[in-house]
């Protein structure tokens, strides 16, 4: 197998592993767990990496670190949608009259 077939083929597994993750993550409806940071992290690891792959000249880790770095951008907005919309239910729960 030539390096830059086994590249893609890592990258291609990272890559639908990910995405796979946060699919899962948006169609729960739930980010109980999952810290903001984490895709904060990846966003800014990717991005440097993307930076990083750029200087050395490597297609295969601009392409993957590009797609990396969306795929936290979607995951932070998936986990900030979550949060926000638990907090708005909390909030209009603790507001709700209780009949006893």
């Amino acid at each position: 197998m030539s390096p830059e077939l086994l590249g893609w083929s890592a990258s291609l597994i990272l890559v639908v592993t990910i995405a796979y993750q946060v699919y899962t993550q948006w169609q729960s409806g739930d980010s109980d767990g999952v810290s903001p940071w984490l895709f904060i992290g990846q966003l800014v690891a990717s991005t440097t990496f993307v930076f990083y792959a750029v200087l050395i000249g490597s297609t295969v880790f601009i392409v993957t670190n590009a797609l990396m770095a969306l795929s936290a951008v979607t995951g932070l907005t998936v986990c900030m949608v979550h949060q926000r919309r638990d907090k708005k239910a909390a909030i209009c729960e603790q507001a709700r009259p209780r009949i006893t």
